[in-house]
Parts: structure tokens; sequence; C-alpha cells
């Protein structure tokens, strides 16, 4: 693929994110410029209004000036004043009025996502977070499918049209641009800056965020190792803590092992399976663990699953995908 093209896509993706962004930023500029025409013809219309008063116009010499702008001023300010109050600002990541407490006095109450796997969302390349429901349905359906040797494409699809059930052709339009776009390398800096919230956006906006996140959940998810790459490293953010997880290949002779080695940040249980066999360890602390599996001849694929227990009765499922 040319340069040329690449740059298309990017920019087509980039109005897929933005498109009614700019839209907004139209509409507030143009609600900004009518408050301060408005302002400025009531402060007109209050001094106009006053020679009315006694019946005579009503001149201002040079050295009165000072007291018209005074005049302005106040009827400025507490046209503002009245603004506020009828609407307060909002911090960028509200949509309404929000009351926080003024502290915290509950030990259980911690700003955190509820949902223990939901805190590896950060560490995706987004340029707006997924709310917490559609982030897990996502998680479940890229795990499902992780394991499945259907395209790439094919499998961005399926993780997210059961938000978009009726929209399968802008989807594979869209996923083709996923697929196509330098946005598998690109810096956070680069993307595109969306200030709305996921329930605010177009949908084909949803679909192009949608299915960035199934992108890099699948990537994440995938732990490919082989002959001339034996060994590869991953990190999950969880509620608890961080999980690392270090996969090698290792061949002796005949005899050709796969190595995992985890460092947990509470109590868990590793699983590695492949082809019928299968190797567990468990932990009743935090630390590392090790399971190994070795046999004369590797399968393409194995499943690492990871369970904590105190975050979710429901495992992380990674695929070891070996390349000879």
């Amino acid at each position: 693929m040319n340069s040329d093209s690449e740059s298309l896509q990017h920019q087509c993706l980039d109005w897929l994110l933005t498109d009614n962004v700019k839209t907004n930023e139209e509409s507030v500029e143009c609600e900004e410029n009518d408050g301060v025409k408005n302002l400025l013809k009531e402060a007109t219309a209050s001094k106009s209004s006053e020679p009315e008063l006694g019946g005579t116009p009503q001149t201002f010499q040079l050295g009165e000036i000072p007291t018209v702008q005074d005049r302005f001023q106040a009827v400025l300010k507490r046209r503002l004043q009245i603004q506020v109050q009828d609407h307060p600002p909002l911090f960028p990541w509200e949509t309404h009025l929000i009351e926080y407490p003024d502290f915290i006095d509950e030990p259980s109450m911690t700003l955190v996502p509820s949902w223990g796997w939901m805190v590896q969302q950060s560490q995706l390349n987004l340029p707006r977070p997924l709310p917490e429901r559609v982030f897990r349905q996502l998680l479940e359906q890229c795990q499902a499918l992780v394991t499945s040797s259907v395209p790439l494409g094919a499998k961005l699809v399926q993780a997210v049209e059961n938000f978009f059930p009726n929209d399968s052709q802008a989807l594979n339009d869209i996923a083709g641009l996923v697929l196509r776009s330098t946005y598998r390398s690109v810096n956070m800096e680069t993307l595109p800056n969306i200030q709305s919230d996921y329930s605010d956006l177009q949908p084909r906006q949803q679909m192009a965020l949608s299915l960035l996140a199934a992108k890099q959940l699948l990537e994440n998810l995938t732990l490919p190792v082989s002959a001339t790459s034996p060994v590869v490293e991953r990190q999950w953010l969880t509620s608890v803590g961080t999980l690392n997880i270090k996969v090698e290949y290792q061949s002796l002779g005949k005899l050709t092992k796969l190595l995992v080695q985890a460092e947990l940040p509470v109590k868990g249980t590793l699983t590695l399976r492949g082809s019928g066999t299968l190797a567990m360890t468990t932990s009743s602390t935090s630390g590392y663990l090790t399971v190994e599996l070795g046999c004369e001849q590797l399968h393409p694929s194995y499943t690492l699953e990871v369970e904590f227990p105190e975050i979710d009765q429901q495992s992380l499922l990674f695929v070891i995908s070996l390349t000879i």
C-alpha cells in the first residue's frame, strides 16, 4: 500500500471520529457570538432608555465616558452572573450537573471501575473511553473469538456486531479502514480528540471506536512466540494490581517446551491447555507462578487462563500462538 492510500484512510477514520465534534464547535461559537451581541444590545438599550424617562435626550461629554464604561460593565457582570446561576459550568467529563461528596469516608468507595478487568482500558490507544458495559461485553466477545482461525477483519466485525445488528455493511467498511490504517502504531496524541461521551457519538463514530478497541484487545490477548522470537511478555492492569506474564518457547534437542511465568497481584490460578494436554498451578498469595508443557512437538496454539477469585469469577483467556 502506498503512502497516499495510507494518508487517505487515516483521514477517513479521523472524519468518522470527529464528524459531529466540528458541528458542535461551530454551534458553540455561534452561541457565544450571539451572547456578546445580546449583551451589547442590552447595555445600549439600558443607556438609551434612561433619557426617555426624563423626556429629553441625554448627551455625554468627553469626561463622562468612564461613566458609560462603568454602566456597561455593570450590565455585563449582572448578565454573566444570571447565566452562571441558570447554567452552572460543567467539568469536561460531565454531561449534566452532578453533586460530589465533600469527602469519602467509606473504605469501600474507591474511584476505580467496578469490574476488575476493566482497568486495562487505560492502556488502550483510544480517543475516548468506552462505557464499562460496552467494554465488558466487547472483552467477552474478543475472548470468545481469540482462538478462532477466521481472519482478523471477520473477528472485528463479529466482536462488535451485537452493538449494531442492522449495520453489517457499514461495519465491514469501517473494519477495513481500521485494519488498513496507520492507527496500528500511532501514538495517543495523534488520535482525534473527541469531547463527546460514547452515547452521544454518531453510530459510525461508535462503530469506529468499538472496532479500534476490539482490534487492540485481540492483540493484547494474543501471545505470539517462535523459534526466532522465543519470548513474549504482556501486562494486564486490574483493580487489584498488575498481572505480568512471560511466555517462553524452549527447544532442547528433540524435546520442546512451553514455559509460562506470571507475577500475580493476588492469589490466583494459571491453566495452560493445548491439544488434549493440561497443566495447572495455584497460588494462595500474590507472587510468582510457573506452569509449563513439554512434548516432542508443540502445537500451533495453546490457551492460558488466569483466574483471580477476588475480582471476578470469570477468567481472563489468552491464546499463545506458536510459529515454528
